[in-house]
This record gives C-alpha cells, structure tokens and sequence, in this order.
C-alpha cells in the first residue's frame, strides 16, 4: 500500500479490499488468464468466448488492471502481467487458490467474522454445517478446487522443504493428511533411497495415487487411507504433517499428534510443517501473512497460527519434545520433534 495517501484514503483501500478479491474470483472461474495466454484480447471478445455480458466483464477487467493482475494496452485490449500468469491452468497454477479463498464458501464465512468474534463460534460452522472438509466431502465441485488449491500451495512448499531439510537419516516417512501426494513425491524425488506412505482421506485416494504414478514412483510410494484422529499407520521413522495442525483447537491437534507419537519407534521423528506466530506482528509480508492466516482459522476450520511456545507445550502434551525449528523460503517452517 502506499504509505504516502492520506489515513481516510489508505483505511478506504483497506476496507474495499474485496472489491479486487472477487474480480480475481471472476476472472479464475471464467478461464480468463487461459484465454490471454496467446496475447492481449479486447473485453467483448472475451465476453464471447466465456459467455459473458461484455461490458460487465469490461468493466472488472479495468479493475484486475488497477490492481497488476491484468495490463491494459494502449489500444484497449488485455493481456496477462506476471501476476495474472498465476490464474493460468496447469501444474503448480494459483487458479484453484483463488476460486477458492475467494469463493464463496470461504467469502461467506469471513462474512461471518462478526459473529465469531461476539461468540466465539466458528463463522463456518454457524454457516455452513460441520467443518470444512465434511463440506467439502459433500459438495465434489468445491471438493475438487479445495485439493486443487491445497495441491498447488503443497507443490510449492515440497520444493522448499526437500532442499531445506535432510530427510537421508530416515527410510521410511510417512505424510499424515498428506492430500493428493504433492509434498510426499516431491521428498521422494530428491531423495532416491527414500520410501514414503500418503495418509488421508479415503475421497483423496484416486488422485493421490494418480500423481504417485506420474512421478515414478509406484515402486516406493503407497497410499493409505484413514482418519488420523482415530490411527496413522505404524512403521515410518518420520511423521510429517504440512498445514494440517494449524486446522485444529489445541485438544484436537494433540490427539493427532498422539496418535503418530503411538505409531513411530522410540528414535523417530516428527515433523511439522506450517508458520510460526512471530512474538510481534509488524506489517510486514510475514506479519500479514502470519496474522491473515490466523484469523482464517479461526473463521473457517477453529484452529490456529501457534507460536514457538505454543508448539513446545502441544508438542510436550502430545509427549513430544521440540527440537528444532527449520526456516524454509516458503514462509513454513520444519517444526521438529522426537519422543520425550
């Protein structure tokens, strides 16, 4: 933001903020970015080829322009800026990202933030039921986008994590909540002595199995399907959980992590995955993030952001001790942990 606008202007830019966050969500559910991928196109030829009113759509791509998503050209005409790139489909593409935070059940939930806030009471479940991923167990369409999404956030971090930490000490590691296989294929592609298992959800199966097999690596990668709140499965020497305690209260992150403490041999190790609440939020990208990402626990799924202590004393009550914390270059970091 510029610093230099006035308070009541900068508060205003603020406040309408989700004026750009649903002009990205048109321009992600209409395919726009794929049809700019030839070169700059004019409104009304966009509108033809989407089925879209011409100068409605006009009129949010003048915004996505405003704001570095979109370039208008000097003859009116539209084309992709590296920003707007993202929205293209295709491996490792933010598309699904932004049909999803800026879709409607997660929109209507933040909607809700009042609520929570006088209650206490989760916004999406005031809202829409029990928690997120019944939801999106119940509904296949948002299903589909919420792995999509949870698939490119992964790939991205795999990246970051098999160059950061070394995984040559372990044979065996076992990914809980490990969704379509993104974060556990990419460990096992930079660490060729490596064998690994995928644990989720039964309704993830098809696609994890599908990306194991598309990275060759059918001969040392499995898939599992369970509930990590009841049993993980035995005989890994590394458990790693990516963004999947910060979905989770206190009670409920200590179960899962009990659960891998019964699973894992005396000499193993846990590794988490995820951001760690600084003791002080600034505005910078980190603070924001870190507080953003906070608030939009306790909105959608009643879990948290956790700081350095906080994963000391989740980790001692699931009878773990930290050991370490790892930094990485995609804003996570390797919580460590071994058995007390």
């Amino acid at each position: 933001m510029d610093t230099s606008l006035p308070p009541p202007v900068r508060l205003y830019q603020l406040a309408t903020g989700h004026y750009v966050s649903q002009a990205i969500y048109v321009a992600a559910t209409l395919g726009i970015a794929d049809r700019l991928a030839t070169g700059p196109q004019r409104h009304d030829d966009l509108a033809r080829a989407t089925g879209a009113h011409a100068a409605s759509l006009g009129r949010v791509l003048r915004l996505l322009a405003s704001a570095g998503v979109l370039n208008e050209t000097e003859d009116g005409r539209f084309e992709l800026t590296p920003i707007g790139a993202c929205l293209q489909s295709g491996p490792g593409s933010f598309r699904p990202v932004a049909q999803l935070f800026a879709g409607p059940a997660v929109w209507s939930s933040w909607g809700d933030l009042l609520h929570t806030v006088r209650t206490g009471e989760t916004a999406w479940h005031h809202l829409h039921g029990p928690d997120p991923f019944a939801y999106f167990a119940d509904h296949p369409e948002e299903g589909a986008i919420f792995d999509e999404a949870m698939g490119a956030f992964t790939a991205m971090v795999a990246m970051a994590v098999a160059a950061t930490y070394d995984f040559t000490p372990f044979r065996t590691v076992v990914d809980v909540g490990g969704g379509d296989g993104a974060l556990l294929t990419g460990i096992l592609g930079q660490n060729p002595a490596l064998r690994g298992t995928v644990f989720d959800l039964p309704r993830v199966a098809d696609g994890a199995r599908r990306r194991i097999a598309a990275a060759g690596l059918g001969d040392r990668c499995e898939f599992v399907a369970g509930d990590f709140f009841q049993a993980v499965p035995a005989g890994g020497d590394a458990y790693i959980l990516k963004h999947v305690i910060h979905d989770w209260d206190d009670r409920r992150a200590r179960g899962i992590l009990e659960n891998c403490r019964r699973a894992m041999g005396s000499h193993g190790k846990l590794l988490i995955v995820e951001g760690v609440y600084p003791p002080r939020i600034d505005q910078s990208a980190p603070g924001r993030g870190a507080a953003a990402n906070d608030v939009n626990m306790m909105v959608c799924t009643g879990g948290r952001q956790r700081s350095e202590a906080e994963f000391r004393q989740l980790f001692e009550d699931a009878g773990f001790t930290l050991t370490r914390i790892v930094p990485t270059p995609a804003m996570s970091s390797i919580i460590e942990g071994v058995p007390a």
